[in-house]
C-alpha cells in the first residue's frame, strides 16, 4: 500500500487514524505540528492533514494549514494532499486549494478516510 504521513494537533485523532490506516495495510508516520510535517515529509506517498493548527499565539488557525500546504509544495513534494476540516470554506476558493487532492469534512467517517487514501494511491490520481 502507501506510506502515509498523517498530521493533526489532536493526538487522539492521530492515533485513531493511524490504527485505521495501518489496518488497511498502509505504513503510517504521525506529525503533531506543522514543523514535524516538513521534517517527516521525505518518502510520504500521501499526506493526510488537518487544516487548523495552532498559530504562534496558540489559537487554532486555518492560515497555518494553508501555509503548510504551500510549504509542502515548495519542498518539492508532489504527494497527494488530503485535507480534513470542519471548516472547508477556510480552504475553498484559496490558491492553496489547487494543491489539494481531496477535502474531507470533519467529523470524517473512518471508511471515507480509508477510501480517500486508497484512491489517492491510484497512479492517475497522484497529480496535485
Amino acid at each position: 500500500m502507501a506510506r502515509v504521513l498523517v498530521a493533526d494537533d489532536d493526538p487522539r485523532l492521530l492515533e485513531l487514524q493511524a490504527r485505521l490506516l495501518e489496518a488497511g495495510g498502509h505504513q503510517v508516520t504521525l506529525a503533531f505540528s506543522t514543523s514535524e510535517v516538513i521534517r517527516q515529509l521525505d518518502g510520504a506517498e500521501v499526506v493526510v492533514m488537518d487544516l487548523r493548527f495552532p498559530n504562534p499565539q496558540g489559537v487554532s488557525d486555518a492560515r497555518e494549514g494553508r501555509k503548510l500546504i504551500r510549504r509542502i509544495r515548495e519542498s518539492g513534494c508532489q504527494a497527494p494532499l488530503i485535507v480534513m476540516s470542519g471548516w472547508p470554506e477556510d480552504l475553498l476558493g484559496t490558491p492553496e486549494a489547487e494543491f489539494v487532492s481531496r477535502i474531507l469534512m470533519k467529523p470524517v467517517k473512518l471508511v471515507d478516510l480509508l477510501q480517500a487514501v486508497s484512491a489517492a494511491c491510484e497512479p492517475s490520481r497522484n497529480l496535485p
